[in-house]
């Protein structure tokens, strides 16, 4: 008998796996914090005999190295990969025992086309292919995107990427169980997976990869590219090197002269608490990037690399599970943190900021008028599909740089659903800017008699 537990990484839209049987495991693509996978082996009762990586990610700093030491673990990684550390290089066909007892055996595939090197991972049991690890090639509904590495290599990428998916469902039984490490919200996705697990046999079905031919499936996936995170740029880098072993210790505690003497040097100040919180009052110059959304990607995204960050947290549980996520992407630790709420931010004697929140229905009665401006901080991508007549366009991961492009008035933002426009209203704020951030679908701005036009 074998296993197959998922370590869900919902904040980078990642999934890592422990793979194994009664004696022995193997760890898929682990993510930084590594505690989470040592604590699946102990609930399992295995030892982690291996550790392995799909591809040197660019999405997430890995905590395969640190896994591997801890553990002692064999630790795999693609050969052509270019590492600097000791590893185990991994050949197309190459072939490790995860527990000899259960029949257990990890076959490695070359799958090229995420990057030059990936390899996937068939777990055969008994000499059967019951799963097979896919990282960024073969997705549940499409595959990873092959413009991360170079731009150069992006059409040879994502011919790789049409020829990876035909082997895979060539060569696997269509039974066999397709656990991707991208595609659930990851922008390594070259699109987004609807539902949460398939096959092989499923995915020659629906998969364009496997139902397109190789000129139109890449016209398509080159013209469907997305934006690329700015901290992508880190993440390679930072996995060839060999990360260093994170620190989730409470930070420093800042009081409230802290928490103004950092936003008057130019550091970020980040209000990890929800949007309508926020909103109904925080320290002045502060940024609101919800613990709850997708907190490592838009403020790794958008904070200039390497700036000192201090964190404004609810609870020492929010502030905890903040530390977690960011390690995930390379803010290993907070300048300084504080939990509580603007009462105890602020000096005593000072103020909260804050501003007006709405829906589309409440900017049909404003819009249009003489000042009030629409701004849509949506990505190229969504904005194509239809936007306010009349309404500025700056995506939210270039506000911070863009502030002076937005038009002087009322600024109403908005983006798909309200996290990123409430992210952009905090940054028109502590700017000083009259902001009402939009809290609504946006397909509720037609039906509230908004004029939608279409790129």
């Amino acid at each position: 008998m074998f296993f197959v537990d998922t370590i869900e990484l919902s904040g980078l839209g990642n999934r890592s796996y422990l793979a194994g049987g009664e004696r022995t495991a193997v760890a898929v693509d682990p993510p930084r914090d590594v505690d989470q996978v040592i604590a699946a082996a102990a609930r399992r009762g295995v030892r982690i005999a291996y550790v392995v990586e799909t591809h040197v990610h660019n999405d997430y700093v890995t905590g395969g190295l640190e896994l591997a030491r801890i553990t002692g673990a064999s630790y795999l990684v693609p050969a052509d990969a270019r590492v600097s550390f000791d590893r185990v290089p991994v050949r197309d066909g190459d072939l490790a025992d995860v527990d000899p007892g259960a029949g257990l055996v990890l076959r490695a595939l070359a799958t090229p086309g995420h990057t030059p090197h990936h390899t996937s991972y068939v777990l055969e049991e008994n000499g059967t292919a019951v799963a097979v690890f896919t990282g960024g090639s073969l997705l549940i509904g499409t595959v990873g995107r092959p413009d991360l590495v170079e731009p150069r290599l992006t059409e040879h990428l994502a011919r790789a990427q049409h020829a990876s998916a035909h082997r895979l469902a060539a060569e696997l039984p269509e039974e066999t169980a397709v656990l991707p490490t991208h595609g659930f919200g990851s922008f390594c996705s070259s699109s987004q997976a609807e539902g949460s697990s398939t096959t092989i046999g499923k995915e020659k079905a629906t998969n364009e990869a496997l139902t397109r031919d190789v000129d139109t499936f890449v016209a398509d996936l080159l013209a469907g590219l997305d934006d690329i995170p700015a901290y992508y740029t880190h993440m390679g880098p930072a996995n060839a090197a060999g990360p260093a072993p994170v620190d989730l210790t409470p930070p420093a505690v800042a009081d409230p002269e802290e928490i103004a003497a950092r936003l008057a040097a130019g550091e970020w100040v980040v209000d990890l608490r929800n949007r309508v919180a926020f909103a109904a009052g925080h320290v002045s110059g502060s940024f609101n990037f919800e613990a709850e959304g997708q907190l490592a990607t838009y403020l790794a995204w958008l904070i200039p690399w390497g700036k000192p960050v201090t964190l404004l947290a609810e609870s020492p549980e929010q502030l905890a599970a903040a530390q977690r996520e960011l390690v995930r992407v390379g803010i290993d630790r907070p300048a300084a943190a504080a939990t509580g709420g603007p009462a105890d931010w602020l000096p005593e004697g000072g103020t909260p900021a804050s501003f007006r929140r709405g829906v589309f229905a409440d900017l049909a009665l404003r819009y249009p008028a003489e000042g009030v401006v629409v701004l849509d901080v949506r990505r190229d991508s969504e904005r194509a599909g239809g936007y306010i007549e009349g309404s500025v366009h700056i995506p939210v991961h270039t506000l911070h740089r863009r502030v002076d492009e937005v038009p002087e008035g009322e600024v109403w933002v908005h983006c798909a659903g309200g996290m990123r426009a409430a992210v952009a209203a905090s940054l028109l704020d502590a700017v000083g800017r009259d902001v009402v951030a939009v809290d609504d679908s946006f397909d509720a701005a037609e039906k509230a008699g908004l004029a939608l036009r279409t790129a």
